[in-house]
């Protein structure tokens, strides 16, 4: 394998080509349990039958991890959406119809939604009044085994030249409710700032899937929770606002 092409950077991993396979390489250092994870989850997904791509072995160059996978050849729907915003609604809509998709699987071995998230509230570093308040709601919740993406973006759709619509990076996929992963996505979108997108996105996901808008806003103080853990500084005034239960009864 030769490490000549990079063609994506993210946080911590870099992404090569090199022919038609796709190198994620994770920084030296990068938990190894995180990225055997990684694997067991995309090779767990795999076998549901949803279009991603296929992996091909976890291995080591020099003292760093990678992941070898099929190179899909297309571009993400978040660059189409850039290059063709006139049709934003359809790519939208596309958007949400992956989602349901991903929904609609079940893979019984991958983690459970639930648990991650009580984890995730104990290590946010809220006060312990909150934090109860956030599990105790968790708690409440249905308790669903659909598959969950956990990180479900535009620029996790490779839209391939094949015609086929690829979903990328599973690292945080788990088995839950749908809802709290379309918390999770609205949540991502409002990060970036782009409230128009946000409430379109949950808007037409509730109209698609007949759930309630209610019902997944109960999840979005949870998810906020969650989301502190990555501690950028930046974030945290916006997301410890939206851990107040009360604010979303």
């Amino acid at each position: 394998m030769e490490l000549k092409e990079l063609i994506a950077v993210r946080p911590a991993k870099k992404v090569y080509k090199d022919g038609d396979l796709a190198i994620k390489v994770f920084e030296e250092g990068f938990s190894k349990a995180d990225i055997l994870n990684e694997a067991l989850n995309h090779a767990r997904v795999e076998e549901t039958g949803l279009p991603i791509p296929r992996i091909h072995e976890v291995t080591k160059i020099g003292n760093q991890w990678a992941i070898v996978m099929d190179f899909i050849k297309g571009k993400t729907l978040t660059q189409l959406m850039k290059e063709n915003p006139d049709k934003f609604e359809e790519y939208m809509n596309r958007f949400v119809d992956i989602q349901l998709l991903i929904h609609s699987k079940k893979a019984p071995l991958l983690n459970k939604h639930r648990d991650k998230m009580h984890r995730k509230i104990s290590e946010s570093g809220l006060d312990a009044t909150t934090r109860y308040e956030l599990h105790t709601r968790l708690e409440s919740m249905p308790k669903h085994t659909k598959i969950c993406h956990g990180d479900f973006h535009p620029s996790n759709i490779i839209c391939g030249e094949d015609g086929v619509d690829y979903i990328i990076d599973w690292s945080h996929a788990t088995q839950g409710n749908a809802s709290a992963d379309t918390a999770r996505t609205y949540l991502l979108f409002c990060l970036e700032g782009d409230m128009r997108k946000a409430d379109y996105y949950m808007n037409l996901f509730c109209k698609k899937s007949d759930t309630a808008k209610q019902y997944v806003q109960k999840w979005l103080p949870i998810v906020a929770a969650s989301q502190l853990v990555k501690g950028k500084p930046e974030e945290r005034e916006f997301l410890i606002r939206w851990t107040n239960v009360v604010d979303f009864e």
